[in-house]
């Protein structure tokens, strides 16, 4: 079975889309930066090459000018100026003159510091006013021989037409940035896709080989004391169900599946003679057999994404009431996959026919477990168990090798594989 997902992850859809947020907000920043300062440029050419009618035949700036001045600035601020000052080089202002229409504009201009530092040729503020394009300005006036007089100060008013073609060529020149920007973002995503199928694909194959491997290893083993493997898959199919009626998290269901198929791991470092003994066990011959325990638990450590099958390969055989092995934990302090998979193993141990033993019948199997209730079984498990284990007995028994098989690949297909396709997702 290969799982491909159809679409792209939504991590990595999220990713595209909020870089190329980014990339727009900058973009256009960038662009509005840009036109603002060829706005500004093109308006303090328009506001200087005004104003140059007004002072290019200035010859001097003081009080027996005035008349003269004042006269040619009424006329002035007609035009595209809405006010109009003059100063000396003292700095004194000389004259005013104001268009009565841009009272209100205005009073939203800041009031200028009137300097220029030496060599400077101007200095002009570029704003929008209730949706108009002003820009103030102060520039210094000469005489046709080239000494300064003084300074003009005024307030250029944008024509409505030429505000217009500004605005117009600014969301032009944004929409086309944003649009590079999204088609630029659109290739990217497609290649980001097509990327990131072959990675998953990969990720898939390379996770079903994993899984193959599990199961192989597991019957390998299994097959050690048992003429078939079934008894892996059986107490798979008992695990996924108890995980299922217990709803422990997704993670956990699936170290409970590993170390359902891998449990017994640490046998294959255990003598035939010892393991298919028909009789009772010397104590030396249980012991060596109790060492399978720590032999799995260095197999499974060497393979780092089967690290969480270790619970149930360490700690299956530990009993509720510390009277187990390896460890002698009790209670609580025996993970909780571990609890779970001694229950289900002594079942399956019981009503299974072995070379050294032949099944129980299901009803005085379910007394056995019963006998080793707060004993050897945590007793809330056990609960769960013999609530389940009727129907679940029946559905498994009623299967042959193969179709067990089946039944059980298909399930942790579900848990394993289309688990690692809604991470990607």
């Amino acid at each position: 079975m290969k799982i491909v997902p159809a679409t792209v992850p939504r991590t990595v859809v999220t990713r595209v889309m909020l870089a190329w947020a980014v990339l727009t907000l900058l973009a256009g920043m960038v662009v509005l930066y840009v036109e603002l300062g060829r706005v500004n440029r093109m308006v303090l050419g328009l506001a200087t090459n005004e104003t140059k009618r007004f002072t290019e035949h200035i010859e001097g700036i003081g009080p027996e000018h005035v008349e003269a001045l004042e006269q040619r600035a009424k006329e002035f601020v007609q035009g595209d100026f809405i006010s109009l000052r003059l100063y000396g080089l003292d700095k004194k202002k000389i004259l005013e003159a104001l268009d009565p229409g841009g009272e209100g504009s205005r009073r939203s201009l800041p009031e200028h510091v009137h300097d220029l530092a030496p060599g400077e040729l101007d200095h002009h503020h570029l704003l929008w006013v209730d949706g108009r394009l002003l820009m103030q300005v102060l520039l210094p006036v000469a005489g046709s021989d080239g000494i300064m007089r003084g300074y003009f100060e005024g307030v250029y008013e944008v024509n409505a037409d030429t505000v217009r073609d500004i605005k117009a060529g600014m969301m032009t020149n944004l929409a086309l940035t944003f649009g590079v920007v999204l088609v630029t973002a659109a290739v990217l995503y497609s290649v980001i896709a097509a990327l990131n199928r072959s990675l998953v694909s990969l990720s898939s194959d390379l996770l079903k080989s994993n899984i193959e491997l599990m199961e192989v290893l597991g019957s390998a083993i299994a097959l050690r004391d048992s003429v078939t493997d079934a008894h892996n898959y059986r107490v798979t199919a008992y695990a996924m169900s108890m995980g299922e009626a217990l709803q422990i998290p997704a993670r956990q269901l699936r170290n409970l599946i590993a170390g359902a198929f891998l449990h017994d791991a640490g046998k294959i470092g255990v003598s035939d003679t010892i393991l298919l003994k028909s009789g009772s066990l010397t104590p030396a011959e249980m012991e060596t057999m109790r060492r399978h325990v720590s032999l799995g638990v260095g197999i499974i450590a060497n393979a780092g994404w089967l690290l969480g099958a270790l619970d149930v390969v360490e700690f299956h055989h530990e009993k509720f009431d510390g009277s187990g092995y390896l460890k002698g934990l009790a209670d609580g302090a025996i993970p909780l996959s571990a609890r779970i998979f001694a229950i289900i193993d002594v079942f399956d141990a019981l009503v299974s026919r072995r070379p050294y033993k032949e099944p129980l019948p299901f009803d005085e199997a379910m007394a056995v477990l019963e006998r080793g209730r707060g004993t050897h079984f945590d007793p809330a498990l056990l609960d769960v168990f013999q609530g389940i284990a009727t129907e679940l007995y029946g559905q498994v028994s009623a299967c042959d090798d193969a179709a067990l098989r089946r039944i059980v690949r298909s399930r942790v297909a579900e848990y394993f594989l289309l688990a690692d396709e809604a991470a990607h997702g």
